[in-house]
């Protein structure tokens, strides 16, 4: 793995608080994700499914993890199942995991190879009552493509159809929402990466620089420091593309009086950074794009302050839509009098500032979670206000990760530059 070795006790911890929600003669079973093909023998780079990995450690290809707390034979209460290696694979593919190797990463310990797997599963059936399945549930998810997890469920439903079968999912998003102390300095360390690369952007963008590019600048910082790349499709966007909220294509070039609108993060262990910030192409802000970027400022400073534990997603973003009004009405962009007769289900600030101001980020970009749940510390969250104008060709987002602790929060891209001024200084001393 490029990245460094992670405590085994946290996927240890991590098993003991999931095996305290499941009821008795429960059996959980979680599948590693496909590796995804494209075309002709071709195939994505794999990306492990991020439950087994939560709970395992385990960052390998067509692995199975079986949790199972009242088996009658102690070596079945913890099983994770791996592809036997062969000298075939090891010219092929490289080295995989030693049985060993597996149990000294995830504290698991019964290792077994996946060839086993049907043979030890009777047993673990015949004994359990309760089946919990994995699946991938978040209410922004699109699921066209037939899972692993999905195909063995539907084989075993149909193989053992007396069993009570239960979802895992919501179980699993009520552990991940809360980051252990193992968890965030992952999470520092992915930001502490994406810190380099922005400030690696402040000396490289100019006039005339095209958005892919700067992307190949953050890809390659990104990799030497660890990283395996970003932790989703960068946005490099540049003038009036920065009104496009998902903006990926990133093939124009940079022009004079540009703000270029970046959004990117770096992925390591798995654990996904989100970092958002907009910088003049030239070095220098205008006025008027000085005082749209202080007004988002202010919006992002007001909504951290509220990120905090007690207080909850909806009253959050009800008062930060609030001070966005003030700060849309102080640009010319809404009229007092309008605001106040506004129809509340359809605020006038939506139509320069239309996303949600936060999500939770872990070992997801948009994590899962109870997004009703009240903010409770170890919770991490972005802050990610934004205006765009695109009458003006002007879209500017800022974004920081901010952890929630007992006595308020703590900014895991506090140290990297925010305020304009600094933006600027940064700028200009590379020219």
């Amino acid at each position: 793995m490029r990245y460094g070795p992670i405590d085994p006790q946290l996927f240890t911890e991590n098993r003991r608080r999931f095996k305290k929600l499941l009821p008795p003669a429960s059996l959980a079973i979680f599948n590693a994700n496909d590796i995804m093909p494209t075309n002709a023998d071709g195939t994505m780079a794999f990306r492990q499914n991020n439950d087994l990995f939560y709970l395992s450690g385990g960052d390998q290809e067509e692995s199975i993890l079986v949790i199972f707390p009242d088996a009658k034979l102690p070596q079945y209460r913890e099983i994770l199942f791996l592809r036997e290696t062969s000298e075939h694979i090891l010219v092929w593919e490289g080295y995989k995991l030693t049985k060993d190797q597996a149990r000294q990463q995830s504290g698991v310990p019964t290792i077994m190879w996946l060839d086993s797997f049907k043979s030890v599963l009777p047993a673990l059936m015949n004994e359990a009552e309760n089946v919990y399945l994995n699946s991938n549930e978040h209410i922004r998810a699109v699921v066209e493509v037939e899972t692993r997890d999905a195909r063995f469920g539907k084989w075993l439903r149909e193989a053992y159809p007396l069993h009570q079968y239960r979802r895992v999912a919501p179980l699993m998003h009520q552990l991940r929402a809360i980051k252990s102390q193992e968890e965030i300095r992952l999470m520092r360390k992915a930001a502490d990466i994406t810190d380099k690369a922005f400030r690696r952007l402040l000396g490289f963008v100019k006039p005339g620089v095209m958005e892919y590019e700067i992307e190949a600048e953050i890809f390659h910082e990104f990799l030497r420091h660890g990283s395996r790349g970003p932790a989703y499709s960068s946005i490099i966007a540049s003038g009036e593309n920065a009104c496009i909220l998902h903006y990926v294509s990133n093939e124009r070039e940079c022009k004079d009086g540009d703000v270029l609108l970046l959004d990117f993060g770096a992925e390591y262990a798995n654990y996904a950074a989100d970092l958002s910030r907009s910088i003049p192409v030239n070095g220098k802000f205008t006025k008027r794009q000085r005082d749209v970027y202080e007004a988002v400022l202010s919006v992002m400073k007001f909504a951290t302050s509220q990120l905090v534990a007690g207080n909850n997603i909806e009253d959050y973003h009800a008062a930060v839509g609030r001070h966005m009004e003030q700060e849309l009405i102080k640009l010319d962009l809404l009229n007092a009098n309008d605001v106040k007769n506004q129809d509340p289900a359809a605020p006038l600030y939506k139509k320069y500032f239309m996303h949600g101001t936060s999500h939770y980020l872990g070992l997801d970009v948009h994590d899962v979670g109870d997004k009703y749940r009240v903010f409770e510390p170890g919770m991490v969250y972005t802050c990610e206000p934004g205006i765009y104008i695109r009458e003006e060709g002007l879209g500017i987002r800022l974004e920081n990760d901010i952890l929630i602790t007992e006595t308020g929060n703590d900014d895991l891209m506090k140290n990297i530059p925010l305020e304009a001024d600094d933006i600027e200084r940064l700028m200009q001393a590379s020219r």
